[in-house]
């Protein structure tokens, strides 16, 4: 059933009335109704406070850092997550390295014996690293680049794993460079 469809049965079940009558079968049919009327009442509460919330954090994030809500896939949530982790004084971090590692996507280099790899840095901020997930999917639906960089990584014989690991670091580089005000250096 589609979220619109779910919308119009809460709506219907907070409108339920008590059945008129009476006998054990409508002492049933009253409580079931009273428990739905309940149960819609409280789901149209809380998505009206979850709608209200998401506003709030677009509001922010549009005073704060709106160059992070224009690239494809960075919704308010993901730019908070992701500012969040930068802390009060982005400054601090010198590289997007540092950054990248902070968010748990720098690479390790690893071996297998015959093949030398590198993976993700399990380490750093678990949140961070999903935004950045949540970021990088979003562009493997929608962004023809991205779909594009897959397809001829694939292609090249990388795994959907690394190419994930790769479109992290990018990613990752990308909100870096988006948040950090350039460092300029005093004229002489």
């Amino acid at each position: 059933m589609s979220s619109l469809g779910n919308a119009e049965l809460f709506r219907t079940c907070a409108t339920l009335s008590p059945p008129d009558g009476g006998g054990d079968e409508d002492a049933v049919a009253q409580a079931t109704h009273m428990t739905l009327r309940i149960l819609a009442e409280r789901i149209e509460q809380l998505t009206g406070q979850i709608d209200e919330l998401y506003r709030r954090l677009t509001l922010l994030v549009e005073r704060h850092a709106p160059q992070l809500l224009v690239p494809v896939g960075i919704g308010p949530d993901s730019a908070v997550t992701l500012l969040i982790t930068m802390g009060d004084n982005p400054e601090r971090l010198n590289t997007e390295a540092s950054f990248a590692a902070l968010c748990g996507v720098s690479p390790i280099e690893y071996s297998s014996g015959r093949r030398s790899t590198r993976r993700l840095n399990y380490s750093g901020d678990r949140q961070a690293n999903a935004a950045l997930h949540r970021i990088v999917f979003t562009r493997l639906r929608f962004d023809s680049r991205t779909q594009a960089y897959h397809e001829r990584r694939t292609q090249e014989g990388k795994t959907r794993r690394e190419i994930i690991r790769c479109l992290k670091r990018y990613a990752a580089r990308e909100v870096f460079n988006l948040v950090r005000p350039v460092s300029r250096t005093p004229a002489l």
